[in-house]
């Protein structure tokens, strides 16, 4: 976080490429913000499975607004999670039990390098 309390946010993402699946994440932020509200409010951030029910992720967070014009950022951190396969993932992110958002998190398997084959160094073929 910087000085003046904004974050540098550095590999933003909305599709996660990797080599290879079952894959782990040790660490993944949402950062989300809020205003336009007065109180104390509990936001609870789902990660969720192709599938769209199984839960691979859930994190509480507890944040305040304290006037109509106040803006409240939060960080969510889902440790230690594991993409057992390509798909489209999605995160979820509910206040006080009323779901706010829901956008998917794509996990694509980049293709590997193709082999190169063989040259031949003599050049050529039977004469």
């Amino acid at each position: 976080m910087e000085i003046n309390q904004n974050y540098i946010l550095v590999g933003v993402i909305r599709n996660l490429v990797v080599r290879q699946v079952p894959v782990p994440v040790p660490r993944l932020l949402l950062f989300t913000r809020w205003t336009a509200g007065f109180g104390q409010f509990i936001q609870t951030s789902k990660l969720i499975a192709p599938d769209k029910t199984t839960e691979l992720g859930k994190c509480e967070v507890q944040f305040d607004l304290k006037s109509g014009e106040d803006i409240s950022s939060t960080v969510s951190v889902f440790q230690q999670i594991q993409f057992p396969a390509a798909g489209a993932y999605y995160i979820e992110v509910a206040v006080d039990q009323v779901t706010k958002i829901r956008f998917p998190m794509t996990v694509v398997v980049a293709p590997q390098p193709q082999q190169a084959e063989p040259s031949n160094p003599g050049g050529g073929g039977a004469s």
